[in-house]
């Protein structure tokens, strides 16, 4: 069967700063992480002609490709579902564009202003509209509104089948915190924490509490696709994309809770074809990014992908296996949406990439292989790179 095997690699890699308050607009954003990733591979604004993005990105691919320079585009697409969809999503569309020929080099960014609100329509702020839309019609009239409050129901429905704790979900909070410690560009740092500081966190939909939740952070962070013999006459060695999955199912934010106990599930399928198509087992992963918008998701996460089995993700998170640089499974190294900024993952694969190439600050030795996996419980994707 033919498969994306090793016929695209990132070329370049590239990030703003990210902030509580960036004062500036998300296409000046946009624009610094994406020159940023050009210039990390070697490449003009004029090398680029295709733009990947999610389509919950304010910005436009042709304004944007106005404002760099880039004076023709072969290729522009978006990835829906937001964290789901979009860290991996944008990233493999640019992949399947450039193994099919559609373009020769393309970008796939993020970029928002979603802390200090400025140009991005936020959750935390009232909608004057006429009833819900969709699926929420079921949900708004009685109260839930935000994805917090529902992820607190599939985090407490986990608790009540399988024993999880409160406590196994900070781990997860202290290992991003821990990684953001030495990362000049997180916002957390600085802070550090531990499981009491999280287990005396004020709540903020039970049980999820304070420090459960991602950061909201204003920033923009950029990746350079290319083919696999281009990239390798670049200015870095590539990072291969060995494998990449879609996945979606019924179970989603809105049924979850329903269906927690049922056998698959998002992440579930982009399991079976992400690790049969790249032809690696969960142990060859020597370090792992999940998309970390809430940690009961990842804890599930770590399960749906087949780390682990079905309600053991508590004690799996919370043996020191996620730490770096003595854990079995170093995770989100570089403090990810928890601890480092919320850009909607894109920062995720940012740091994966110059994990690969040996570039990170906190650098896993010998690292080879690396797994990158978006939302759990939304229509997802995920991807698995090499160097």
């Amino acid at each position: 069967m033919e498969t994306l095997k090793d016929k695209a690699a990132i070329a370049g890699v590239g990030n703003t700063e990210y902030s509580r308050d960036s004062g500036r607009s998300e296409i000046t954003l946009a624009a610094e992480a994406i020159r940023n990733a050009i210039a990390d591979a070697g490449l003009k604004p004029s090398d680029i002609d295709g733009i990947a993005k999610f389509s919950m990105d304010n910005n436009d691919h042709v304004h944007l490709a106005s404002n760099l320079g880039i004076t023709r585009l072969r290729f522009f697409a978006d990835a829906p579902w937001g964290g789901g969809g979009g860290p991996v999503g944008t990233v493999l569309l640019g992949a399947m564009a450039v193994a099919t020929g559609m373009a020769s080099c393309v970008v796939a960014f993020r970029a928002m202003n979603e802390r200090s609100g400025r140009g991005t329509n936020r959750f935390g702020l009232a909608q004057v509209r006429q009833g819900a839309p969709g699926a929420r019609a079921y949900s708004e009239p009685f109260g839930l509104f935000s994805p917090a409050q529902a992820v607190a129901l599939s985090a407490r429905r986990h608790m009540h089948l399988y024993g999880t704790k409160s406590e196994h979900f900070g781990a997860i909070a202290v290992a991003c915190r821990t990684h953001a410690q030495t990362n000049p560009n997180a916002v957390m740092r600085g802070r550090p924490l531990t499981i009491e500081d999280h287990q005396s966190s004020r709540m903020i939909s039970d049980p999820l509490r304070l420090h459960d939740c991602c950061l909201e952070t204003d920033g923009g962070a950029a990746v350079v696709i290319t083919s696999a013999e281009r990239a390798r006459d670049l200015k870095h060695k590539p990072v291969y994309i060995m494998a990449g999955a879609f996945g979606a199912t019924d179970r989603n934010t809105q049924t979850m809770i329903k269906h927690l106990d049922q056998p698959q599930s998002e992440s579930t399928v982009i399991a079976q074809d992400l690790f049969a198509r790249a032809g690696v087992a969960h142990q060859d992963i020597d370090v792992c990014f999940i998309y970390d918008h809430f940690t009961p998701l990842v804890l599930m996460a770590f399960e749906e992908l087949g780390f682990c089995r079905r309600g053991e993700g508590g004690p799996f998170v919370s043996d020191g296996k996620l730490l770096w640089p003595n854990g079995s499974l170093p995770f989100n190294t570089s403090g990810g949406n928890l601890s480092e900024g919320y850009i909607h993952g894109m920062q995720n694969t940012v740091e994966a990439v110059r994990q690969l190439r040996g570039q990170a600050i906190n650098q896993v030795k010998d690292a080879r292989i690396a797994l990158v996996a978006s939302g759990n419980a939304v229509p997802t994707t995920a991807m698995i790179l090499h160097r």
